[in-house]
Parts: C-alpha cells; structure tokens; sequence
C-alpha cells in the first residue's frame, strides 16, 4: 500500500475500509446494492469437465487399437510410457505440424475422420523425410466446446493412419478454449517421434551430381495452401463440378486425402540420399531444403500428372504460375532423390521420374518447361 499512496492510511480511512467489506456477506449478498451474486461453474463459462471425461472414455477404443508391446503403462496417465527395441543406436527423429486451414473446409462438409487422418500422415512423412520409421503420435485439438462425434471421428481417423503406419497413438491433449475458437470450430496439431540408426539417416550430404531425381503423385492440395484456395473458390457450390472438368464435387476434390509415404519408401530407403516432403513453399521451397549447397536440381515440367484441381484454382483466380508453384504442391507430393543405378519402380510402382542433380546455378531449383507449356498456365 505504501507504494500505491503517498502517504500512510489514516486509522479513519482504515475504519470506513473495514466497514465497506463488512457490507458483503459471506453468503454473496451484496447489502450495499441488495442483490445477490450468481452462482458461477466451469461448465456455465465454457468448460465441461464431465463432457471432457466422456470423451477421454469414449476416445479409448480407438487409441488402444495403435498400442503394441511397446507401449507400457494404462491409458489416461499423464505422460505415455514407449519402450524403444530393436535399435543398436538410435537416432529419434521429431516433428510438430498441423492440418491448418483445410479443417475449414473439413468443418463445412463434415469430413472429420479425414483430417484426423491427414494429421497424422503428414507429420509420417515429415519424419520419413530422415530415414526414420514413426514410433509414436501424440495430438492436440483446440476446440470451442467437445462434441463427441466429432471426436470420435478426429480420433478414429488419426488411430487408422497410426496402424496403417505401424505407429502408436500414445497420447494427446483436447482444450476447450471457448474464449479462442468460435463455436463450431477447431484446429489440429500434431507431433510425432520416429527413429532410424545412427549412420542410416538422410540428410542430403550424399547428393552427387547425376543423381535422379524422383517423385510420388499427390492426391491434391494435400494440407497446403487452402487460405488461398478457399478465397479462390469463394462462393461456388462445393458440390458442383464446374465445367466437369474434375470428374468429382469440388469439395471433395479439395479435401483430397495426405497420403503417408512411409510403406512406399521403406523398401527403398537405405538407397536413397534425399527426401523432401512438398509441403508450404511448394517445390522450391522444399526440395532444396535437402540439398547439399554444391548442387542445383533439373526438373522436367510434363514428367507427372498435375491433377485439375490446380489449374481450376489457376484460372478462377488468376494466379500466376510461379505463385502457384511456391504455394502449392502441383502433382509431386514427396521427391526423392537416388544414385543413378537405382530404379525404384519394382518396389514403388508409383514413383515416376521427374529430373537430374547438376551442378549448382543461382536458382537450386530449375523448371525445364517446353515451348508449349512455358505460358503462365499449368498445361
């Protein structure tokens, strides 16, 4: 108080003050103005506790479905418990991301299960990115209040990718924060822990000039550049298909499914020198990323299949191509990088060849594009 008012308090002023507190009762009456305080809950501001317990209970099945025999402990403890086996000298690999704004979209068509799934696919292949294989999952969800359908399907989409990628889905935090996100709305986020041994990782050091330079299709916008695409398409029916050019609704060609890569590459990766996942900053913000400084990448505009989505986003919004090709993935979901002598097609079918390591220039990502498909489109 000494340091609120220039001067001590009087033993009057002290009287009036204790007088003043006398007025309010303990039972919450406030005698000076004659009415009574509410009663207040957590539940009344927000937050339901018996909801947030439903949904731990409800939630179980699908999280236990990803345990192995190296998961110790129960579910609902504070931390999980992952017993690492199998390894001489482990290095663990570790990534956080999140699904971003396509759980808009996700929200507007119902689509939950899926971005549980992306969630947790995308975060495999950031890993996957090192050499390593995924161990364990953890999630947050960020809501305005819990809706357990809803839940149930985030989480049984993130528990099916987890078994899909023989990883467990240790743990996670549900937050109602009705004070951050509005009704309705939520947002995921995700880390993962892989591991691979020491001397087995992928870093890009071994990258020589003449290696090849592969890459693995994309479904779509996978989980980048949706605040883009979303003011793009503002106000089309996200069930038509304009001008049948999609062979699908445009909501579902936007909610196409991230893909995990890991069981394509696992057979291959101990020939591989280099892995970029093609996420924001499209490929040339990523692939160079992995790329030793001594060395510039070719790549062959036409080797891969853009799928449509990209140039009816183009064309609706007037994007030019070089925009689109920092924001968007257009076609290659994952490139990879091997010596020379390796054909990956017997083991990944799907890998298709898309350019050549060279020598460094000033760009470290070069587009050959032919005359016919140097304008500003994607054709």
């Amino acid at each position: 108080m000494q340091r609120v008012f220039p001067r001590p308090l009087s033993n009057a002023d002290r009287r009036r003050g204790r007088q003043a507190r006398a007025r309010v009762s303990s039972q919450g009456v406030n005698a000076e103005l004659g009415t009574r305080n509410p009663e207040r809950t957590y539940a009344a501001a927000g937050v339901d506790i018996a909801a947030a317990e439903d949904n731990v209970r409800r939630i179980a099945r699908h999280v236990r479905s990803t345990h192995g025999p190296s998961v110790l402990g129960s579910f609902g403890a504070f931390a999980g418990l992952f017993h690492l086996r199998d390894v001489r000298d482990a290095v663990l690999v570790a990534s956080t991301d999140g699904v971003g704004s396509k759980v808009l979209l996700g929200i507007q068509l119902g689509h939950y299960e899926l971005l549980g799934r992306d969630l947790v696919n995308l975060s495999v292949n950031d890993v996957l990115t090192a050499g390593a294989r995924p161990l364990f999952f953890l999630d947050y969800v960020g809501l305005h209040s819990i809706d357990a359908a809803v839940m149930d399907a985030l989480v049984s989409g993130m528990a099916a990718a987890c078994r899909e990628n023989a990883c467990a889905l240790l743990g996670g935090e549900t937050a109602q924060l009705p004070d951050v996100y509005a009704p309705g709305h939520l947002d995921l986020v995700g880390t993962i822990v892989g591991v691979v041994e020491r001397g087995a990782e992928i870093d890009g050091s071994r990258v020589e000039q003449g290696d090849r330079v592969w890459g693995l299709p994309s479904t779509g916008l996978h989980t980048n550049g949706y605040t883009l695409a979303r003011q793009v398409i503002s106000g089309i029916d996200l069930a038509s298909d304009p001008d049948g050019r999609l062979g699908q609704s445009l909501g579902d060609a936007l909610l196409a499914p991230h893909p995990g890569y890991y069981r394509l590459l696992e057979p291959l990766l101990p020939r591989l020198t280099a892995i970029a996942h093609i996420t924001g900053g499209g490929i040339p913000g990523n692939l160079p990323r992995v790329l030793p400084e001594s060395v510039s990448v070719e790549l062959d505009w036409g080797a891969w299949q853009v799928p449509p989505i990209f140039s009816l986003l183009q064309e609706l919004g007037g994007v030019p191509f070089d925009e689109m090709l920092r924001v968007f993935n257009l076609g290659l979901g994952l490139i990879f990088v091997a010596e020379p002598t390796l054909d990956p097609r017997a083991a990944c079918p799907s890998a298709v060849e898309v350019g050549r390591v060279v020598p460094r220039r000033d760009e470290r990502v070069i587009i050959n594009r032919t005359p016919s498909t140097s304008g500003r489109g994607l054709g």
